[in-house]
């Protein structure tokens, strides 16, 4: 894992920060609760922040992973090249 999320730097704003809705706010109090804790903490209201954004479309994800396919084939034959 890369680390946990309070060691690591903010990553570089891409644009404007989303706040979280409220239907997101209550998703992150209910798995507080569920988890024995008063109020959501970092990883609570991380968790929910993910959930609020827009899901990628199987076309969109087909084409990553053919890509990533793509780059893996060619990374192996020039290591077989080099052999």
């Amino acid at each position: 894992m890369a680390g946990k999320p309070w060691d690591r730097k903010n990553p570089k704003r891409k644009g404007a920060r989303t706040p979280l809705t409220a239907a997101s706010q209550r998703k992150a109090r209910a798995r507080a609760t569920a988890a024995g804790r008063r109020y959501p903490n970092l990883v609570d209201n991380m968790w929910a922040a993910q959930q609020q954004k827009p899901k990628r479309s199987r076309a969109a994800k087909k084409t990553t992973k053919k890509a990533t396919k793509k780059a893996t084939k060619k990374t192996a034959r020039r290591a077989t090249r080099k052999a």
